[in-house]
């Protein structure tokens, strides 16, 4: 038989959806600094040794 009435437990299932996508959208983000600013990093030393070696 089918349950009559409210639907049992469907706002805490959507609050709990929104609550993991904020957080993995948020992760996300993170990872994306951190590359940015690795990258970031990597072409300065890259500036550094190509200006050493030029001056040498």
């Amino acid at each position: 038989m089918a349950k009559k009435g409210k639907e049992k437990n469907t706002q805490n299932k959507a609050k709990h959806t929104k609550l993991m996508n904020r957080k993995k959208n948020k992760i996300r983000k993170e990872k994306e600094a951190r590359a940015a600013r690795l990258k970031v990093l990597v072409q300065k030393m890259h500036q550094q040794n190509d200006t050493q070696s030029s001056d040498e």
